[in-house]
């Protein structure tokens, strides 16, 4: 999978407000990982089946909030190898204890492979947040 299509932060915001849910009670995880290739599967795949009725939207929120939970424990827990970044730096953003860093001519590399990307997008946020929100 190319790290291009890690980029970040989806919510099925069109079926919550079409069916009137707050979801920003659910929200104890970020939602960093929706926008990569599987997050966006999934997104797609619950919309169609609430769409059908299928699936009520709660439950499909449930299924986007045990993902994000999920794919942060992953991360946190089972992946070891390193990458590193070099690129020219294009636009920066400190917003709300986020940083969102845009990369022109961007090279990945870890022990295996290099890659170049023209445009990517990171977006990094403090995990300690997460701490506070769930205790």
């Amino acid at each position: 999978m190319p790290i291009s299509n890690f980029f970040m932060c989806l919510c099925l915001l069109p079926i919550c407000r079409r069916e009137g849910i707050d979801i920003r009670s659910s929200m104890a995880t970020f939602e960093l990982y929706r926008r990569s290739t599987i997050g966006m599967c999934l997104t797609d795949t619950l919309d169609d089946m609430v769409s059908s009725g299928a699936l009520s939207p709660e439950l499909a929120i449930q299924v986007l909030v045990q993902f994000d939970k999920s794919m942060t424990s992953a991360l946190e827990h089972q992946v070891k190898s390193k990458v590193t970044v070099k690129g020219h730096l294009h636009t920066y953003r400190f917003c709300d204890n986020v940083w969102t860093f845009i990369l022109t001519d961007a090279i990945f590399k870890n022990e295996e492979i290099t890659e170049t990307i023209n445009k990517v997008k990171i977006v990094a946020c403090d995990s300690k947040l997460l701490e506070t929100k769930e205790e």
